[in-house]
């Protein structure tokens, strides 16, 4: 038990966060140019988080560095862990390696697709669940409470060998 502690724990190298930014496009009002024509101006800036919703639907067109390679000279998998409030600790494996051809790591464009197909199947196994008994209501997850629409995936954090913790922020109800 004391050595897989510090096989897992003690002794690894954590390495930095995996951020997921997305363009977003804003208008910048419309100026009037050469006898009354109008020229609408768009600007550009960066969010941080995609929502899990365009991961499933694999909308990735405004994923900053959609296809830059993850886990390179990694093994064929990572686990993927939630600390979800009122729930216990959850964790899945996903695989780290495209199969196509030729072989290699996963994208970031992947590995955020990988990752909404984890919460999303958090969301399925917990929902006909029981909140823990020290749990908050509103961090309820399922139909008519916090579901796969209402979240965004900010990042992965590094947090022992083999294992990242992903980062989420809920978007508020209007």
């Amino acid at each position: 038990m004391q050595s897989d502690r510090r096989r897992y724990v003690d002794e690894v190298q954590l390495e930095e966060p995996i951020m997921f930014y997305m363009l977003q496009q804003s208008n910048v009002g419309t100026s009037l140019h050469n006898a009354g024509q109008a020229n609408s101006g768009t600007q550009q800036s960066t969010t941080c988080g995609i929502p899990l919703r365009d991961c499933l639907a694999n909308k990735f067109d405004l994923l900053i560095g959609r296809e830059d390679l993850m886990f390179e000279n990694r093994g064929p998998s990572v686990s993927i862990r939630l600390m979800w409030p009122g729930y216990p600790p959850w964790s899945r494996q996903i695989p780290t390696r495209d199969f196509r051809s030729p072989p290699g790591p996963i994208t970031r464009a992947k590995l955020a697709k990988n990752v909404a197909k984890t919460i999303h199947r958090f969301i399925e196994e917990t929902q006909g669940r029981r909140m823990e008994d020290d749990g908050e209501a509103r961090w309820r997850v399922g139909p008519n409470y916090i579901d796969i629409d209402d979240l965004i995936l900010v990042g992965l954090q590094h947090v022992s060998m083999g294992s990242w913790q992903a980062h989420l922020r809920v978007l508020p109800r209007s």
